[in-house]
């Protein structure tokens, strides 16, 4: 009866609304003639007119009605500012608690049965953060004020809470536009309008949100910082936490600028890019790939040969790769300059102050205006029963191992089908080990479209690799991995064991839970990579969302940049095109979205495909297995994603990542001279396809008239 009764009301005030035509009245000139109408009688009988005034102000607020701001314009004329504004606060918090009960009393049980586990996350966000977050959207309206009180009335926010919220939320915005409302009953000319005191109240109305984002961002600043002890010097401008891609950017962006900074890292300069992952792993594909060639080389017209590998020599090339590389990465370069470096564990004691246990034993504590955290990630490690007692390897810890055998491993078992997975289990079956990867999933890089997956998978049966999706690892006994595949035990026997899973942003260790900074799988920053507290950052890996080693020297920049001159200006990171190469043989290199992510996205799309079996340089080497495919929106040329596979697809995927971050379309690749033969004409062709697909063919047809007619 009482959800009746409510909408009854409702339709009442609507009807009315339109029936006598208040709207017409809720205009510039509907002001105005208000104003100059009702002039005298208010001055006989302001009690009454400020009292309908009132009520009506309430109505049409709480059946979320247009004409709120207009109706705020209006009491200024009317009433002037004191008054005006005491009465529309009032009026319009209200007409917001009225609709806001509304909502609550009529709509949140049915929404709530039909949403209600996506709704606790947000009632546990509000009943956490519920007055802060109001007022926010109060001060700055992010939605329009009728639909917060709509919004707001399906949560579990108390009523009171909700109205003295809002009104003080509100109040800024209210005085702000009850003067203007003041001066534009005085307009009776153009003349008027450009009168000091009309372009002064009309100037507050568009800078009255830059003065509210200034108060919100001060009190969530008292708020985040209460009961921290700020200190009045510094020691640092900026201490950086962890040397890998995103750490060294951050450090060195710091020292151009003549800031004063420490870069603290634990392990070994350079980070897992340089020590265990990227380098190593792409050096070791080299010598496979080259192994391959040997074994397969009748394809170039050459006699093929079994290679002998010599396992500890190969390992240590691999390792002379790294050291080749090692001093661009060095303590001594970013000393030279002019970065600190220290090597220990840095603990962040509160946001001002990071402690730093050395390697050496000492302990070092600094205080710092900013810190950038970038600590990477670890390998994850899966919850399987006996894999902690089986020896099992890393990408961080398989190099070691390696280096100390004569022979490639016999038997290697690899968990994970993703890139790292993928790339290690063609790797070490092309050097000699007979290989076995398990994928839980029904393909392998799932997160490519099905034919790079399947073009993938036999790829690397072709090299060997026994391929075992849909298969979970259920539990590990002595060199041997018992998986379920559809309910059914596949006991697969093994010499090395190699989780390749995934990895897991480190969160643990460095101070993180004890001042309160949030995570989420990784440390939960904003779109400008803060923390809760303004002057913590965080880029890499244990940032997310993508984990690339030019990710997190592209979130470097933002971090770094924001966390020295975020009080002038602050960037947003920018995701919008960021490419991955999966280094098998044939490569997988993707920009954009893939038709897999724009059917779930439901974006329109069409393809456009080149295959390099048509293209000259890729004959000649033998290298025809693959394509380019471009997905863009139809019957247009701009580039929403581009998917290439085969030889050199990573260095071929950068004409089309300049394009996409440039906004050039496939027309303008298209008319870009192409060396001949090289194997980047097949972006060339590939542009050269939706050319065709596109052609006009009614001027076409005009133009073979005109040829004819021409020929007599």
């Amino acid at each position: 009866m009482k959800k009746i009764l409510i909408i009854l009301a409702l339709a009442a005030v609507i009807v009315a609304y339109f029936a006598f035509g208040l709207g017409d009245y809720l205009t510039v000139e509907g002001i105005k003639q208000i104003a100059d109408d009702v002039g005298g009688y208010y001055a006989r009988n302001p009690a009454q007119v400020i009292a309908l005034f009132f009520l009506v102000y309430v109505a049409v607020t709480a059946a979320s009605l247009p004409g709120a701001a207009v109706m705020t314009l209006a009491a200024g004329a009317m009433f002037g500012v004191l008054v005006g504004t005491i009465v529309v606060s009032f009026a319009s918090t209200l007409g917001a608690t009225l609709a806001f009960l509304a909502s609550r009393y009529v709509l949140r049980d049915t929404i709530e049965a039909r949403f209600g586990e996506r709704l606790k996350a947000v009632n546990r966000g509000l009943e956490r953060d519920g007055a802060f977050y109001l007022f926010t959207i109060r001060m700055i309206p992010l939605f329009p004020f009728f639909v917060v009180n709509l919004v707001m009335g399906l949560t579990r926010i108390r009523a009171w809470t909700y109205a003295w919220v809002s009104q003080v939320g509100m109040l800024l915005g209210t005085i702000v536009y009850v003067n203007a409302g003041t001066q534009l009953a005085r307009i009776d000319s153009l003349a008027g309008i450009a009168s000091p005191a009309v372009l002064i109240s009309f100037a507050l109305l568009g800078i009255a949100p830059w003065f509210a984002k200034a108060i919100i961002a001060w009190i969530k600043r008292r708020k985040v910082y209460a009961g921290f002890d700020k200190p009045k010097r510094f020691d640092r401008n900026l201490v950086v936490i962890g040397a890998g891609s995103a750490g060294l950017v951050s450090a060195l962006i710091a020292a151009t600028v003549k800031a004063k900074v420490t870069l603290v890292e634990a392990d070994k300069m350079g980070g897992d890019c340089l020590n265990t992952g990227c380098v190593p792993s792409k050096a070791l594909i080299k010598s496979a790939k080259v192994a391959e060639q040997m074994r397969r080389a009748d394809r170039y017209g050459l006699e093929p040969t079994e290679p002998k590998v010599p396992f500890n020599r190969t390992i240590e090339r691999v390792m002379g790769a790294i050291r080749a590389i090692e001093p661009n990465d060095s303590v001594e370069r970013y000393e030279g300059l002019g970065v600190d470096v220290v090597e220990g564990y840095a603990k962040i004691v509160d946001p001002w102050r990071v402690e730093i246990t050395c390697k050496d034993g000492g302990v070092q504590r600094l205080t710092t205006r900013a810190i950038v955290i970038a600590a990477g990630a670890d390998p994850v490690i899966p919850p399987i029963d006996g894999l902690e007692g089986s020896g099992f390897l890393t990408s961080d810890t398989m190099w070691d191992a390696f280096a100390q055998m004569d022979e490639p491993p016999a038997r290697v078992v690899v968990l994970g089908g993703g890139p790292i997975g993928c790339e290690l289990s063609q790797a070490l079956a092309r050097l000699g080990s007979q290989v076995t990867q398990i994928e839980m999933e029904d393909r392998v890089l799932g997160r490519e479209d099905t034919e790079v997956s399947v073009l993938a998978k036999a790829s690397l049966e072709a090299s060997g690799v026994r391929v075992l999706t849909g298969h979970r690892a259920a539990r590990i006994g002595k060199g041997e991995l018992v998986a379920d595949h559809k309910g059914a035990d596949i006991t697969i026997p093994f010499d090395t064991l190699i989780v390749a899973v995934g990895r897991a942003a480190r969160l643990k260790g460095y101070g993180l839970e004890d001042i309160g900074i949030d995570t989420d799988r990784t440390i939960v920053t904003d779109d400008f990579l803060a923390t809760k507290f303004p002057n913590i950052y965080a880029a890499g890996d244990v940032a997310g969302p993508f984990q690339f080693t030019h990710v997190a020297s592209h979130q470097a920049w933002f971090a770094s940049v924001n966390a020295l001159f975020g009080q002038f200006k602050r960037f947003k990171a920018d995701y919008r095109v960021i490419p991955a190469v999966t280094f098998l043989d044939p490569e997988v290199a993707r920009v954009g979205i893939n038709e897999s992510e724009a059917k779930e996205q439901g974006i329109d799309y069409e393809v456009t495909r080149f295959d390099l079996d048509d293209l000259d340089r890729a004959i000649a080497e033998s290298e025809t297995k693959g394509f380019v495919k471009v997905l863009t929106p139809p019957g247009k040329d701009t580039i929403l994603g581009a998917t290439i596979v085969g030889a050199h697809a990573g260095e071929l995927l950068a004409e089309y990542v300049l394009a996409m971050k440039h906004k050039l379309g496939l027309g303008k690749i298209l008319g870009t001279i192409h060396s001949y033969p090289t194997m980047a004409e097949a972006n060339k062709f590939a542009a050269g396809e939706w050319k065709k697909k596109h052609k006009p063919e009614g001027l076409l047809n005009l133009v073979e008239k005109y040829h004819a007619w021409r020929r007599g």
